[in-house]
């Protein structure tokens, strides 16, 4: 394994000795203090997660679902043209935490890298607000975004979802919710290292009792986020609480998968991955080398390989959203004779498993098995 930096290590150590302990440890009552706290975006809170991107504005709307209001915020860069596509975000933070502040500097790099309109969801949080309520949210965002395109300047047919986290989690159940109802139609799914398995490891793997235990993310934090997300009558083997565990993969959009090494989700993103790929759903996964959990809330701390995890989302995307780039064939091209032909078919993907060797996640893709990855390190 790659070598974990002295900023993550730091990063680690202040969150595990901030003021009230860790979420492992925290009551409902101190869950919803704390969604207080994080509902302001202080000076420190810039420090870490950081701040809007120049050049980019955002307005704050408010949808109703289920005679509650959902606050949404919409990023628009100064020069974005109407009729451009949009992505939804749905931000992280075990389903208890997170606020729309927290994602201002993803959504608008987002916004700038991708040319397109975000717009960012604020679905109600548990304890407060138990499973499947951030579904029901996260759906009628979606069905807002796609029955006022007109009057947000977008394209209703160029619509992508992202999501970290407990944010990605959502992404993937939207995507086959929409898929189910008949839209409206989602082009791209960009899920950062999401949580796609609610079970606990002994439940889905008797030979594996725990995940490992990695700094921002622990194991018993986990399960405390989930507990508070399903409540004591909620079934983790409902697909719209794991999307893994779905019957049908297959008819889903593409997909980029960006995992890291360090974290306990890393296993659900990589086996969800490869759930995708053996439904026939193109799928890009990538690891992150010596990164945690979470990484992308943290750019002011984690700096050159957050900028690499961001290059490529926003790469993806606006390959999804805008269609291959015009070649230009003035510019001298390589070589595409047959010897270049042979050459790259003799140099596998290591992305693509070796159709020789049984995977695992690809005979049951809710079993995780050793899978290669396409691993990216960026110090």
């Amino acid at each position: 394994m790659a070598k974990l930096g002295w900023r993550v290590r730091s990063l680690a150590w202040v969150l595990e000795h901030a003021p009230g302990g860790t979420v492992a440890s925290m009551s409902p009552e101190q869950i919803l203090k704390m969604q207080q706290r994080l509902a302001g975006h202080g000076k420190l809170t810039v420090g870490v997660t950081g701040g809007l991107a120049k050049g980019v504005r955002t307005e704050n709307r408010v949808i109703t679902q289920d005679g509650q209001e959902v606050p949404v915020r919409i990023y628009r860069s100064d020069d974005q043209a109407d009729g451009g596509p949009v992505i939804i975000h749905f931000h992280g933070g075990g389903w208890s935490l997170g606020a729309l502040d927290q994602s201002d500097w993803l959504c608008s790099e987002v916004c700038i890298g991708v040319g397109a309109v975000v717009v960012s969801v604020d679905y109600r949080l548990a304890p407060t607000y138990r499973f499947p309520t951030a579904v029901l949210d996260s759906v009628a965002a979606v069905n807002w975004v796609a029955e006022n395109a007109a009057e947000l300047g977008v394209d209703a047919g160029r619509i992508g979802v992202m999501g970290d986290s407990a944010g990605g989690n959502l992404a993937t159940v939207i995507t086959q919710i929409m898929r189910d109802r008949g839209g409206p139609k989602i082009s791209h799914q960009a899920l950062m290292y999401p949580a796609t398995d609610l079970r606990t490891p002994e439940e889905f793997d008797p030979s594996s009792t725990a995940r490992a235990d990695w700094p921002i993310l622990s194991s018993a934090s986990m399960v405390t986020f989930r507990d508070h997300y399903l409540g004591p009558d909620g079934d983790a083997t409902d697909p719209m609480a794991s999307p893994i565990l779905a019957d049908d993969l297959s008819g889903l959009p593409p997909a980029l998968i960006q995992v890291a090494e360090y974290d306990p989700l890393r296993d659900d993103g990589i086996r969800y991955a490869r759930a995708l790929q053996a439904a026939g759903t193109p799928t890009r996964l990538t690891e992150y080398v010596g990164m945690p959990h979470g990484y992308f809330s943290f750019p002011k701390v984690i700096r050159g390989s957050i900028m690499q995890a961001l290059a490529e989302l926003c790469a993806e995307q606006r390959y999804a959203l805008h269609g291959a780039p015009v070649l230009d064939r003035t510019v001298p091209q390589p070589p595409v004779g047959r010897g270049a032909l042979q050459i790259a078919a003799a140099a596998p993907d290591p992305a693509v498993p070796d159709p020789e060797v049984p995977d695992p996640a690809v005979s049951d893709p809710a079993v995780p098995g050793p899978v290669p990855v396409r691993q990216h390190t960026a110090e």
